[in-house]
């Protein structure tokens, strides 16, 4: 059935940190952005002298991609640690020729697997990194050799999930709240656990759900592929559960935020976006943001189908939303990106030039909208 509410009254769910309610969208989604620069003022460590010889596990795709460039912007040394499977260094849409030649030709690369322990081991203690930003590493087994060839290291920055968390009535989620050690994230649950009985300064990052350009998981992609292709957009139940997106540059932007910062020593952060949505004002908010009508939203019961393997929607079927009070107030780390906004950056940046990670596959959109017309 096609949803009836109006963008205006349910796109978006007010936060507790926000300061308006949601009623009114501030920010065109045609708003055209420069090439992302981090707010340097809100970036601590800068000058050449503060300058940290800093590995990146894993840096070639998305959140790696944007970090890296935030810190090489900020005259750190900084070396990603890659398989050297993908190439090292890419031109980003909306990235001058110049900024580019200016990034590649400072970023380094050690080439490895992370499973090869005596590699890690023996390469990275040859190194003598000051920091450590793992951002693909799930597993704790993964961690322990890289701590044990850097015993003077200053900082482990780890990039966990808010997936973690048990699945509660209460929320928001608080960096507080119970832990589910059986969750599919259970191994950055334990990473947490080893990072913590170690001898060493770290800093837990647990984000919800990411998106904007270079996304390789279908989140807001799999909006766009449907409202290119004017089809209605499938989602479960009533469409009014609520769930929470942060944009990935406000991510590498957190994550810059926590280096070198003493407040955030030993420390997790829940990081995402400032607001909460639904998941039919998510499917309005894509359609906004790529210039697209008013979507035909379609509610159908997953208890009614077999979708086998396939997964039918890009979120979990449930509330799921996290409070970044505590990297607000601790941090200073506030949102520069509204969900309209990002999104539009995402679009622009990204599907709107025709670039994607998977192809449409509308083969479970299919079996829903054909149990509709039957039953119609």
């Amino acid at each position: 059935m096609a949803a009836t509410a109006s963008l205006k009254s349910s796109l978006l769910l007010p936060c507790p940190l926000s300061d308006f309610s949601g009623a009114a969208l501030s920010i065109s989604s045609q708003t055209r952005r420069r090439s992302w620069r981090p707010r340097g003022a809100r970036i601590q460590v800068s000058a050449a002298a503060d300058s940290k010889n800093i590995l990146v596990m894993g840096g070639t795709r998305f959140i790696g991609i944007f970090l890296s460039r935030l810190l090489v912007k900020e005259g750190h040394k900084v070396t990603l640690f890659t398989r050297g499977k993908a190439p090292i260094t890419q031109q980003l849409p909306g990235e001058s020729d110049a900024e580019y030649a200016e990034f590649s030709s400072k970023v380094l690369h050690l080439k490895g697997d992370r499973q090869d322990f005596d590699f890690v081991k023996t390469s990275l203690a040859a190194k003598g990194f000051d920091v450590v930003y793992d951002i693909n590493g799930r597993e704790a087994v993964e961690v322990a050799p890289i701590l044990d060839a850097l015993p003077n290291l200053e900082q482990y920055i780890y990039c966990s999930s808010a997936g973690v968390y048990l699945k509660s009535d209460l929320l928001p989620h608080f960096e507080t709240d119970a832990v589910d050690p059986k969750s599919r994230h259970k191994g950055k649950l334990e990473t947490e656990s080893l990072l913590e009985s170690r001898d060493v300064n770290w800093t837990s990052i647990r984000p919800v759900y990411i998106y904007g350009p270079l996304n390789y998981n279908p989140v807001e992609e799999w909006f766009f592929h449907r409202l290119k292709a004017a089809r209605p957009i499938p989602v479960p139940g009533a469409g009014n559960q609520i769930t929470q997106l942060g944009h990935v540059k406000d991510l590498a932007t957190a994550f810059g935020l926590v280096l070198g910062n003493p407040k955030a020593s030993k420390q997790v952060f829940n990081i995402s976006g400032a607001k909460y949505v639904t998941f039919d004002g998510l499917a309005r908010a894509c359609a906004k943001a790529g210039g697209f009508p008013e979507p035909e939203i379609v509610h159908y019961n997953p208890k009614d189908f077999d979708f086998g393997k396939k997964k039918a929607f890009p979120f979990r079927d449930q509330h799921f939303f996290a409070s970044i009070e505590k990297a607000t107030k601790e941090l200073g780390c506030t949102p520069e990106y509204g969900l309209v906004d990002g999104l539009t950056d995402s679009y622009n940046l990204d599907f709107g030039r025709g670039t994607f990670r998977k192809e449409a596959d509308f083969t479970t959109d299919d079996m829903i909208l054909g149990k509709k017309l039957v039953s119609v």
